[in-house]
Order: C-alpha cells, then sequence, then structure tokens
C-alpha cells in the first residue's frame, strides 16, 4: 500500500472524499493549511490561547478541507484534474503508471516540499520570517509543479469526457 494511499485513508478520502476534494475551492484553499501551522507556532509567545485557537483551527482546518467542499460538475478545472492525476498516482501499486510517468521527479517534488515545511516551520519556531516566506515558496512551488505533473498523469490515463 503506497504511503499515499494511507493518508488518503486518514483524511477520510474514500470515492465520495476524492469527488470532493477535486472541487478547485478544496484544492487552492489547502494552500491555507501551513501558514496556519506557522501562524500557530509564531503566537506562542504573544498568546497561548490564542495559539491553541489557531492550532486546532488549522488541524481541523487540515482535515476537513478534503471532504466539505461539493463535487466538482466536471473535470475542466486544473485543479480538478490534479487531484484525480493523484489518485491514478496512489494507486500505482496496483497498476502501473505508463513509462514515461515511472520517473524519480515525484519523489524529488515531494521530498523538496518537505524540505521547504521544515524550512518554514524552523522559521515560524525562531522567529526568522526569511526562513518561513522561502520553506511556503520551496514548499508551495514544489508541491504546484508536482500538482501540475498529475495533471499529465490525469491526461494520459483517464477519459477526458467522464467526470
Amino acid at each position: 500500500m503506497t504511503i499515499e494511499r494511507k493518508l488518503a485513508r486518514l483524511f477520510r478520502l474514500d470515492h465520495d472524499g476524492w469527488g470532493r476534494h477535486a472541487n478547485p475551492l478544496s484544492v487552492w484553499s489547502r494552500y491555507s493549511v501551513l501558514p496556519l501551522f506557522l501562524a500557530a507556532i509564531w503566537l506562542r509567545n504573544y498568546s497561548i490561547t490564542l495559539m491553541i485557537v489557531v492550532l486546532i483551527l488549522a488541524v481541523v482546518w487540515t482535515f476537513i478541507n478534503p471532504i466539505i467542499f461539493s463535487k466538482p460538475k466536471d473535470a475542466s478545472s486544473w485543479a480538478t484534474k490534479a487531484v484525480l492525476g493523484e489518485q491514478v498516482y496512489l494507486n500505482r501499486d496496483r497498476s502501473s503508471l505508463p513509462e514515461h510517468h515511472q520517473i524519480r521527479l515525484y519523489q524529488i517534488l515531494k521530498i523538496t516540499a518537505s524540505v521547504g515545511v521544515f524550512i518554514s516551520l524552523w522559521g515560524a519556531y525562531s522567529f526568522n520570517i526569511t526562513h518561513c516566506v522561502y520553506g511556503v515558496l520551496i514548499t508551495y512551488l514544489a508541491k504546484s509543479w508536482f500538482l501540475d505533473r498529475m495533471v499529465w498523469l490525469y491526461h494520459d490515463n483517464v477519459n477526458l469526457d467522464t467526470f
């Protein structure tokens, strides 16, 4: 079982959940999760109560975001195609990817995004706004590039007339 499938289970992304997460509002608003966690860490010296409230908000938003939106009417959005491509990618242990998608770039982008998260978290912990900004930029550039590759994977594996 791929780690992505384990994470999908954690976030309750079954067939209907994936459909709701494919809503562009879910995809784009998901970019707010990391800044919420960083804000919570940053607030620790100012107000523990506010820090806890923001931290709880960040955790709740992380888990409800993929499932609170309605399923999109079609798969015409880039964001929708990215999520549908992610579904293809997470099942790569059950159905192999086309040869031109069996590349290390996907792993490199995920590792790069993770490094960006650690840099941004360290920046928030050390109150270094530069590290926070660079970490978020690294994370979101790598994640966006990964999502773009998932759109390509979707186009190569799915009948575009169905959703």
